[in-house]
């Protein structure tokens, strides 16, 4: 199996490729923390790509993948549109896939900010539509809504403000009183991205 890396996008010469020694987490941690990250973004499918078939059901890498080529590719569809984010610029799978991690993480969180924006946070992932036509309508995805909006209080509410209703939506948000997982992802993040991971 060989992978699947994006037709036109430049690869990084082999004698280039770096060593990360900032990542402390394993791959199977990372694979882990990919998988989560994109269940909290509730795409219609997504699937991994590693130049090996070493591979989880999903594309992801096996705990102790090592493939001669260490890039990784990540693709999805939201919307009717189709998406990828790929990185081959260090020498280890797990830095790469990791790096793919934390820039889809950080894209989405940028979703929960009360900003507009003229396209969605993903756009710079969005692939051309497949007929290649310069001239086709590219519908825009629907964004998450803004931390403040989950949480239910105003865009600048105090900290304690947004506990309060931070507990009260986790009590709603909750499986076992009638909401989802990601529902309860959501209401987390919204949290978190408001006053950060400390509770008061």
């Amino acid at each position: 199996m060989s992978l699947d890396w994006p037709v036109g996008w430049d690869r990084t010469p082999e004698s280039e490729r770096e060593r990360n020694r900032s990542f402390e987490a394993t791959l199977a941690r990372t694979t882990e923390d990919l998988a989560t990250e994109m269940d909290r973004m509730e795409a219609d499918h997504w699937r991994a790509s590693i130049g090996n078939s070493h591979t989880k059901s999903n594309g992801l890498p096996l705990h102790n993948a090592s493939p001669d080529d260490p890039g990784f590719v990540l693709r999805w569809s939201d919307g009717g549109e189709e998406f990828a984010v790929a990185c081959d610029a260090y020498s280890r799978l797990r830095d790469n896939v990791r790096t793919v991690y934390k820039w889809v993480h950080e894209t989405r969180m940028r979703g929960n900010r009360p900003v507009a924006t003229g396209d969605s946070e993903f756009a710079a992932a969005r692939l051309p539509p497949g007929d290649a036509d310069e001239n086709a309508v590219v519908a825009e995805s629907a964004t998450s809504k803004p931390a403040h909006e989950v949480l239910g209080v105003d865009a600048y509410a105090s900290d304690s403000e947004v506990i309060d209703a931070y507990h009260e939506r986790v009590k709603e948000a909750h499986p076992d009183h009638g909401g989802s997982e990601r529902e309860l992802m959501r209401v987390r993040d919204a949290k978190e991205e408001m006053v950060g991971g400390e509770e008061a």
